[in-house]
């Protein structure tokens, strides 16, 4: 886990996939609420919901684990059963430092 960094990125949703794999993460702020996009041992990819936290003290998973980082923002349901492609145009997306 990250902290998020103050500045908001500026991403195309066209250039979320690729920042995710040379980044490894990021976080998405979608009314208010925050999620953390991250890979799992670089070859699979989750969403996470910062505000809830499992017995080790990590975010919980929101999301579907999958291998496809095209399928991860394009159609799995992260947030009440929308996708990060149908959530961008209402998201912020910050970096992971």
């Amino acid at each position: 886990m990250g902290v998020r960094a103050d500045e908001a990125l500026e991403l195309e949703f066209d250039d979320l996939a690729d920042y995710l794999r040379n980044n490894h993460s990021a976080y998405m702020e979608v009314n208010g609420n925050l999620y953390y996009l991250t890979d799992v041992n670089k070859h699979y990819w989750r969403a996470q919901d910062t505000t809830k936290l499992n017995e080790k003290n990590h975010y919980c998973d929101c999301s579907d684990i999958v291998s496809n980082i095209d399928e991860f923002v394009g159609a799995v349901p992260v947030v009440d059963g929308a996708s990060i492609k149908e959530l961008f145009d209402d998201a912020t997306f910050y970096a992971s430092v």
